[in-house]
């Protein structure tokens, strides 16, 4: 497994890998097939990636296995949340792992870089919106000191989420 910062030349596998982490997470909620094609239009297209990639504020991980990749997270500095009255706080905003690499800790590994560069940038809190649903990762983010702050919907298309949101602090 090697894990590194993700450049702009990598936009193209952290589009394709949100299309289809997403798709093996949430594509079933979806009635309207076309809502999420939108979606994905909107999210997780190579230049809406790369851009995001090139701001200031976001840090992006990519994880290979065997050369392939695997798996991506998301950094968003400077993010504040409606849940917490903090100046300094930062965003994990995404850790999306192929389905078939769940079991080996990608994901862990992924989500211990981000806290160490909020850390480094001097971020007090972290917080993170999770599907309601999503025990697995509920359980993942509680084992890993996160706690339950509020709750918050998101619609997309047709479709309507409940989401959590979870904060930790960084010591």
């Amino acid at each position: 497994m090697e894990i590194r910062i993700a450049i702009k030349n990598d936009a193209e596998f952290i589009a394709l890998l949100g299309r289809v982490t997403f798709t093996e997470t949430f594509g079933h909620f979806f009635k309207d097939k076309q809502d999420l094609l939108n979606y994905f239009n909107a999210t997780f297209s190579v230049d809406k990636i790369e851009n995001s990639i090139a701001k200031p504020n976001n840090v992006y991980w990519i994880a290979f296995v065997d050369r392939l990749a695997v798996g991506y997270a998301k950094l968003k500095l400077n993010s504040n949340s409606k849940f917490i009255a903090l100046e300094d706080v930062c965003q994990l905003q995404k850790i999306y792992v192929l389905k078939d690499f769940l079991s080996m800790k990608i994901g862990f590994n992924l989500q211990n870089l981000i806290l160490e560069k909020a850390k480094e940038k001097g971020n007090s809190c972290i917080w993170l919106s999770v599907l309601k649903s999503n025990e697995r990762a509920i359980n993942f983010y509680r084992k890993n000191g996160f706690q339950h702050i509020g709750n918050h919907d998101f619609t997309i298309g047709k479709e309507n989420f409940k989401f959590i949101a979870m904060s930790k602090e960084l010591q």
